[in-house]
């Protein structure tokens, strides 16, 4: 027995190797010109299509890029595993005709179906720490949920946090044992996951005026970046919850959409529904490019989410007029083609993995798209 877990471990360890993060990241200080070995997005095809019964609003991947969850209006939860996308999209119509249903059963992508929300799951988050098989949820049922998925058995969470309005935002700590949660409130909160406390700025002019729409950690964790209704873009000290810097009126002072960090932490990269996808850098407070051309022009009408692809390589942004995906050159900003998303309704949710060259683009056409980017030997 000690000896298949030794087998166990050894074959964890491998796993995590083969995602250690590509390329080196954006930096736009060190570099003069890089050449991506990273495929443009329109060179990505659907590997697989998932459907809930109603608008899907969320999604996210593990640390591994192994798993993926969605969710959706209609209350539920999904976990799929990439793998198996993978091997269905390779040929559809040979798999499921040769498999008899306990062989379907064992090679359906989606993993587990969590049902214990009552209304829309409006965000979800993995445990950075793959191994635990953690998931946290947050609803407009004024609920954060956390959610062992170890046994499949289990569809209800084991933890459940109440809020006083609809969450619209979540991200775990990089340790894990912590989670900033975005409400229909200006005040930020910050979770200590293991006893459900919570930590808030006392100081009121650190918090935002209007509902909190995004929340996203630095990877290194000494500082944190939340959107807002109210327009601005605010960074706050990991440790003391105090708001640093405010980058106001960000995106011409429309909502904010979308921040994530650059995976040094040095930079943010940012979306409002002025359409426009911008880098700022973290140490002077500065815009240091737009990344413009998206086929709408002027205001969105919903939230849009722009992310980095694995390498740093691209920007990627989902245009809500064609419902194309716009790629760009991270560093100098240059267009580059347009991929068509292929869903009939607004892309309310995008997610790149960490890892590797696939991503995930969820639709009020009910519909959740996996994306990959097959190399030439597969």
């Amino acid at each position: 027995r000690v000896h298949g877990e030794e087998d166990e471990h050894e074959k964890a360890n491998l796993d995590a190797e083969q995602f250690i993060l590509p390329g080196h990241g954006i930096d736009l200080e060190m570099e003069s010109e890089s050449t991506s070995m990273a495929p443009e997005a329109a060179l990505y095809e659907t590997c697989y299509v998932t459907s809930h019964k109603a608008p899907c609003r969320a999604a996210a991947f593990n640390a591994t890029g192994q798993l993926v969850a969605t969710g959706s209006e209609d209350s539920s939860i999904k976990i799929l595993d990439v793998e198996r996308m993978l091997a269905k999209g390779i040929n559809i119509s040979d798999s499921n005709s040769s498999e008899n249903p306990q062989q379907q059963m064992e090679t359906h992508p989606v993993i587990r179906t969590l049902y214990d929300h009552s209304a829309e799951v409006t965000a979800v988050d993995f445990h950075p720490n793959a191994a635990l098989q953690i998931l946290v949820s947050g609803s407009k049922d004024y609920n954060v949920k956390l959610f062992d998925f170890t046994n499949p058995s289990v569809k209800k969470a084991y933890r459940s946090i109440p809020e006083a309005s609809p969450i619209r935002a979540l991200n775990f700590h990089p340790s894990g044992d912590y989670l900033l949660v975005g409400c229909q409130q200006p005040t930020v909160r910050l979770y200590d996951v293991n006893t459900s406390q919570c930590f808030c700025s006392t100081v009121p002019e650190d918090q935002h005026s209007m509902a909190v729409t995004c929340v996203r950690w630095a990877p290194t964790a000494n500082y944190f970046a939340t959107g807002s209704k109210d327009g601005a873009i605010r960074v706050w000290d990991g440790v003391s919850c105090r708001c640093v810097a405010v980058f106001d009126k960000a995106h011409d002072g429309q909502e904010i959409c979308s921040v994530c960090f650059s995976r040094n932490s040095k930079y943010i990269l940012s979306s409002g529904k002025d359409s426009v996808v911008t880098l700022w850098e973290l140490s002077t407070g500065r815009s240091l490019m737009n990344y413009t051309g998206a086929g709408t022009t002027g205001r969105q009408e919903h939230r849009s989410v722009a992310a980095f692809n694995h390498t740093e390589d691209y920007v990627l942004f989902p245009d809500e007029a064609t419902k194309s995906l716009c790629c760009w050159d991270s560093r100098n900003a240059d267009r580059q083609r347009l991929l068509s998303l292929s869903h009939n309704g607004p892309i309310r949710c995008f997610v790149h993995s960490a890892s590797t060259a696939a991503f995930i683009s969820c639709s009020d056409d009910n519909r959740a798209r996996f994306w990959y980017k097959r190399q030439i030997s597969d």
